[in-house]
């Protein structure tokens, strides 16, 4: 076949220029770990040297790494004075965690699947799965890194909002479960915006949930608390709303933690699910957002779901339209999405 040269080209140029974002991605967990982002944003620039010396870290390391970074467009570099700045726009993407545009928390996660690809490697030729506690401990903090902006920025001031009556339920008192919380920052953000209610954080790895009591008392918040425990088993019943925030996929069976949170929801309860924002096609998917979220899935997503009872593998790209059967297979006879972002959309979900 004849090749087009121009075409060739401009494939090599995309095969490079994910291979440059592949290879920063250390860097940049490096560069929050370290305070480097932090120092340099809080600055009006600084040379590497400075940059060193304030960070307490070595030049010539500071140097090579705030090269690459320049070369990527994270930072800026002013040859005249030698001083390497961020703008106001670079330092809310990788400076501040608070920003709902920080990102840095995917460079985590990216650095992650670098460090653990032979496990899932070894588990594309046996079938088995990788559980998700056998990861290295950037994808745990580097999850909840990413995920808190846009938790910060619409989980009380839209999602909830979205939902029929859960906020007046809320406001008023109302038993809530946080299923899959991780590192529960979303359980945090809800149980400081809504005082009068108990909010109850579940999960099955026991050093994130060590992770969220100490996020909850570092918040000073004392209407909630943390329990390990499977998705499928979780305690209590009675509760006016469950929440999932992008773990049902994650989950080995997420028709059986559907039916458990259909038995444990009040007649009149209300389950937020929110999952990765996707098409129902697989074609649907094929562009910037979904070679991420596939990417995550294969390395994450459905090895943890591979490695657990039952094994579905719904994936982080399952659509709404596979998330209503697995949750109508539960005994939810209602189901409509609320809201959406850029990467998730909530769904209400309903006896």
């Amino acid at each position: 076949m004849a090749v087009d040269e121009k075409k060739l080209e401009e494939f090599v140029g995309k095969v490079l220029a994910d291979m440059g974002a592949a290879a920063i991605a250390p860097l940049n967990v490096i560069g929050d770990q370290l305070g480097l982002y932090k120092t340099l944003a809080g600055s009006e620039g600084l040379t590497s040297e400075e940059l060193a010396a304030a960070s307490g870290t070595f030049e010539r390391y500071v140097r090579e790494w705030a090269y690459a970074q320049t070369a990527a467009g994270y930072i800026s570099y002013d040859s005249d004075t030698k001083k390497f700045s961020m703008s106001p726009e670079q330092a809310l993407v990788f400076a501040d965690e608070n920003s709902p545009y920080y990102l840095n928390g995917g460079f985590f996660g990216v650095s992650a699947c670098h460090i653990d690809h032979h496990l899932v490697r070894e588990a594309f030729k046996s079938g088995e799965g990788v559980p998700w506690g056998s990861h290295d401990d950037c994808l745990f903090c580097g999850t909840a890194k990413f995920f808190k902006p846009g938790y910060l920025t619409n989980l009380t001031t839209s999602w909830i909002p979205s939902l029929e009556g859960v906020a007046e339920k809320l406001q008023a008192g109302a038993k809530v479960a946080d299923v899959g919380c991780g590192h529960g920052l979303s359980t945090v953000i809800m149980a400081k915006e809504f005082p009068n209610s108990t909010f109850i954080g579940y999960d099955f790895h026991e050093e994130s949930v060590e992770a969220a009591r100490k996020e909850a008392s570092d918040a000073g918040v004392e209407n909630t608390h943390f329990e390990i425990a499977d998705a499928k088993i979780f305690p209590g019943n009675d509760y006016d709303l469950v929440a999932c925030f992008d773990c049902l996929h994650d989950m080995g069976d997420p028709v059986g933690v559907s039916k458990h949170i259909h038995q444990s929801l009040k007649p009149d309860g209300t389950w937020m699910l929110v999952e990765p924002l996707a098409g129902d096609k697989p074609e649907d998917n094929f562009h910037l957002l979904g070679q991420m979220l596939y990417s995550f899935s294969t390395m994450v997503c459905t090895p943890a779901s591979l490695s657990q009872e039952v094994g579905l593998g719904l994936g982080a790209q399952a659509g709404e339209a596979r998330l209503r059967e697995v949750t109508g297979e539960g005994g939810f006879t209602r189901f409509r999405r609320t809201a959406e972002t850029a990467t998730n959309m909530v769904l209400e979900v309903r006896p």
